[in-house]
């Protein structure tokens, strides 16, 4: 029994390697009978290309420049509001703590700058404590540091989008045909005087 399964393994290791694996031109198989003597050929279907011939670097310089326009490029329009609502989410708060920043910076030199005639000029909520710039000074390092956090996030997702879009650039190059696979067909290996199974591979 191990020995007739060894000769089953071994003739299909030969029948793989055997086999010329082949896309560009069609070649011809030979149909061998029981006995090992050759009946004759059967034309291989020569293959078609199917990839689609496209140049990823577009979409990743256009993604680069304009948030989104790799995805349009890509046909990706469902990551369109993805792409847009993280960008527009982090520029939100980017602006929003950049604004805080500002204010709190304008409240904290007229809160020490010594001049009491001029603390109309402080908005609310520093207004209330004045009397204690420190606060202010605090509250303006800890806005400053969301502020270079939130450039920071902006970053990633711009690149995030950028990296995305070069994805799915190259995969639109892969061949996603129903040629692609491994078939499963029966034949007959004269060294080892045995029927077996021969897995065909067609590669590009």
């Amino acid at each position: 029994m191990l020995g007739k399964a060894c000769k089953i393994f071994i003739a299909l290791l030969i029948s793989l390697c055997s086999r010329e694996l082949k896309a560009q031109a069609p070649a011809d198989s030979i149909i061998f009978t029981p006995g090992g003597n050759v009946i004759g050929k059967q034309a291989v279907k020569k293959i078609k290309d199917t990839s689609v011939h496209y140049n990823p670097n577009k979409a990743v310089i256009r993604s680069a420049i304009v948030p989104g326009w790799g995805q349009i490029t890509n046909k990706k329009y469902w990551k369109l509001p993805l792409v847009y609502g993280a960008l527009g989410v982090t520029a939100g708060i980017l602006v929003h703590n950049i604004k805080q920043y500002r204010g709190a910076k304008k409240a904290y030199a007229l809160a020490v700058d010594g001049d009491a005639s001029n603390d109309y000029l402080i908005e609310q909520p520093y207004y209330s404590v004045k009397d204690q710039p420190e606060r202010i000074r605090t509250f303006r390092n800890q806005v400053r540091q969301n502020v270079d956090y939130s450039v920071l996030f902006f970053l990633i997702f711009w690149g995030l989008n950028v990296a995305d879009a070069a994805v799915d650039a190259h995969l639109k190059t892969f061949d996603v045909s129903d040629n692609l696979g491994l078939q499963i067909k029966p034949g007959y290996s004269p060294m080892a005087n045995t029927n077996g199974l021969s897995l065909l591979l067609t590669i590009k």
